[in-house]
């Protein structure tokens, strides 16, 4: 497969060249990126951090529109899901699958929205438009990003409105029936106060057919509306309000039922279609989620720096049902279970922090202080079917957790010298959280697996941390830097979403911390057309938040494990001509548990941690060439290789992704002056098939599946003024 791409890439370039004239672009250095990974805006190239950044043109010409577009080109960055409102995010080896999912656990990999903390999952993994920038922070972020991010940060930086008045409407035709259309616009009320707004949508048919019900799931039907109103009064002070308002409302996502066909009849494989994307649910399922937010962004320049405050208020609610052990094509001796979770949540977080500069520039900073209240109310409800009657139940897990978090935090660059740069940071934590959780038996006799008695308990706990960060930055010549560091992070504390009794769901489980030391280099050689950066690092993870489904049962979250990961990552960008730019990024990571017993006979110490692949690379290649005054076309081609992961901690062999190729291409044609443009495109080209999440039942060899989307392609039209 490796070959095919290379030669597949010689032929678009080859391709482009015989059609092209003069390349479009006169620039022959690789583009500047402005990032914010340190509350400030820096070149890319002079933070001491692992950062993939992709702007907003990237975005577009990459047709990156959902979060498994920017993890397939980012390295470390492995995405799955259960569902579209429970997604797991890894970087490095650490993530939360199944911890964010019950309304007492908090995620490893967190996303923040223009500076914003996404508390819960339901109201991350949203549709991507009208960005100015997409940043994600790979390893440990507990000074200035702070609460819970143990593993990384994806930081989703939205457009501003300014004083250009500019519109623009997108809109995309493809297979499975797909239609999206997005309008954004920008105006200039007067000269000091600027409006935007952004509203998209999106509709396709499902991936996979349902047999029994006839319905293609996997589907989906979205949209998403975004405005600000940007207030510049002086010189010295900036305000801006943003409101955002996202739904959907689309059948579930029902599971691929693989095992062996020779195993006894009851195992749910007798009759099963063979077809990965053809499933025998005994229902549909759904997903309904509403996600909303306001935020007000003020900044004022003052002597003594620029102070930020930022008021979040967000809210996310949804409602997922979930076919998640089900096959009526074999009765009536066997299992049928359903799943249902209901989540309700809104956070409020307030944010005041100041940049500084003091002793003539050479000391530069960010201080502050930070609050968040969150209420999280979640019921999950487990409708479990077994051929005894007695053992049939239907079981309500009710969950109201209220949590609050506070830290005060720091963080200094001393330059020693020209060249020479001390950076030191620190963070303190304190989080609280009151719960009161409940085991019910709607329906029985039996009660369902995991309850094993009702209960109805309160419970709370509270924990602090010390988050520092320390490193060093030395710039060799203008266009090398060598860095190296080392960062704490933290993660909060919680509670089991379904407990089998209230004595164990009283007792929560405790906050899991890392400790990171990297080492990295950020070059620009050969005249700047060459961007190099290299970061080999080693985490050691202590109390790592593990949880494991128990067949038959649930899932157990606990405090289970330790882990060291060593890993190098790579990134570049060429631009060897005018015209002519090829990425890349590699990932070698060395994952595994040193230290997990979980209990009398199973015993995970020296596997692999889930979802951290050995290898992965991706590589870019686009060609943009003028056609003299009739226009330019942009010719680009991805490849992405991953090697296998484990997907559960047990590194059993039915819960293996193998390693796969993916290829994406697009071929655009604008028009002389850019007022509009023509790109084909397709993703998953090699219809790899490849899963997003699976649920193993070792004792009959059997696993439920998700897998990622097929292979799609389509056509987008943009028009802009």
């Amino acid at each position: 497969m490796n070959k095919d791409f290379f030669g597949r890439s010689a032929a678009v370039l080859s391709i482009a060249m015989a059609l092209g004239a003069s390349p479009a672009l006169a620039q022959t250095t690789v583009d500047d990126v402005v990032i914010t990974a340190q509350k400030v805006e820096q070149n890319q190239q002079d933070v001491p951090i692992a950062v993939t950044a992709f702007t907003a043109e990237q975005l577009r010409v990459n047709k990156i529109d959902s979060v498994l577009d920017v993890a397939q080109r980012t390295p470390g960055f492995v995405f799955n899901d259960v569902n579209p409102a429970e997604p797991n995010f890894y970087i490095r080896g650490i993530g939360t699958e199944g911890i964010n999912s019950n309304a007492g656990g908090d995620a490893s990999v967190v996303m923040f929205i223009d500076g914003v903390y996404m508390g819960r999952a339901g109201g991350s993994n949203l549709e991507l438009f009208d960005l100015e920038r997409v940043e994600v922070l790979r390893g440990p972020q507990g000074t200035l990003f702070g609460k819970n991010v143990v593993g990384g940060a994806i930081s989703l930086i939205s457009r501003r409105p300014d004083a250009d008045p500019s519109w623009q409407f997108s809109g995309t035709v493809g297979n499975y029936d797909r239609a999206e259309g997005t309008v954004r616009v920008n105006h200039a009320i007067n000269d000091t106060v600027f409006w935007n707004a952004a509203i998209s949508g999106r509709s396709r048919e499902g991936y996979t057919y349902n047999q029994t019900t006839g319905n293609h799931v996997d589907d989906e039907h979205s949209w998403g509306a975004r405005t600000s109103l940007r207030f510049r009064p002086s010189d010295t002070l900036d305000v801006v309000l943003t409101a955002d308002y996202s739904q959907q409302d689309q059948f579930g996502q029902v599971r691929d039922n693989v095992c062996d066909v020779t195993f006894q009849a009851g195992s749910h494989c007798v009759g099963v279609n063979p077809d990965p994307r053809i499933s025998n649910a005994i229902i549909d399922g759904f997903l309904r989620r509403e996600v909303a937010g306001f935020l007000a962004d003020a900044t004022w320049e003052t002597s003594i720096g620029t102070f930020t405050s930022l008021t979040a208020l967000r809210s996310a609610d949804f409602d997922f049902q979930d076919p998640f052990f089900s096959n009526p094509v074999n009765p009536p001796a066997q299992i049928e279970s359903i799943n249902r979770n209901l989540e309700q949540s809104t956070q409020l977080s307030q944010e005041f922090r100041l940049a500084f500069n003091a002793l003539d520039d050479r000391l530069t900073g960010v201080v502050g202080v930070y609050f968040l209240a969150e209420d999280v109310e979640r019921d999950e409800q487990l409708d479990q079917r077994f051929p005894a009657p007695a053992q049939t139940g239907y079981g309500s897990f009710p969950q109201d957790v209220r949590s609050k978090s506070y830290a005060i935090f720091g963080q200094g660059t001393y330059a020693i010298t020209d060249r020479l740069g001390l950076t030191l940071g620190a963070r303190m934590t304190w989080e609280e959280k009151d719960a009161h959780l409940q085991g019910i038996r709607v329906q029985g006799p039996g009660f369902p697996p995991p309850l094993s008695a009702e209960f109805n308990v309160n419970a709370s706990a509270d924990w602090e941390a010390f988050t520092p960060r320390a490193a060093l930055d030395w710039k060799v010549t203008d266009d090398v830097m060598l860095y190296v560091s080392a960062a704490r992070g933290f993660k909060s504390g919680g509670f089991q979403g379904t407990a089998g009794t209230g004595a164990s769901a009283a007792v929560p489980y405790n906050p899991e911390y890392a400790w990171s030391y990297e080492a990295g280099a950020k070059t620009e050689l050969f005249d700047r057309r060459l961007r190099l950066n290299l970061a080999a690092f080693r985490t050691e993870h202590t109390d790592l938040q593990v949880s494991q489904l128990v067949p038959l049962c649930c899932v157990v979250i606990g405090n289970a494990a330790e882990a060291e990961i060593n890993g190098v990552e790579v990134e570049w960008v060429l631009r060897p001509f005018a015209g002519l730019d090829i990425n890349g990024s590699y990932a070698w990571l060395d994952a595994e548990f040193v230290d997990f017993a979980t209990g009398a006979t199973a015993n995970f110490t020296g596997n692999t941690l889930p979802r951290s692949p050995e290898n992965k690379y991706n590589l870019g290649v686009q060609y943009r060439f003028d056609l003299a005054d009739a226009g330019s076309i942009v010719m680009r081609a991805d490849y992405t290789y991953q090697t296998e992961i484990f997907l559960e901690a047990s590194n059993t062999p039915l819960e293996v992704q193998p390693d796969y190729d993916m290829i994406d291409a697009r071929v655009a044609y604008e028009s002389a002056g850019g007022r509009w443009e023509l790109a084909a495109w397709g993703k998953n080209l090699t219809d790899e098939l490849v899963l997003t999440h699976s649920t193993a039942f070792a004792p009959f060899q059997q696993r439920l599946n998700i897998y990622q989307p097929p292979e799609t392609y389509g056509l987008t039209l943009t028009v802009r003024n």
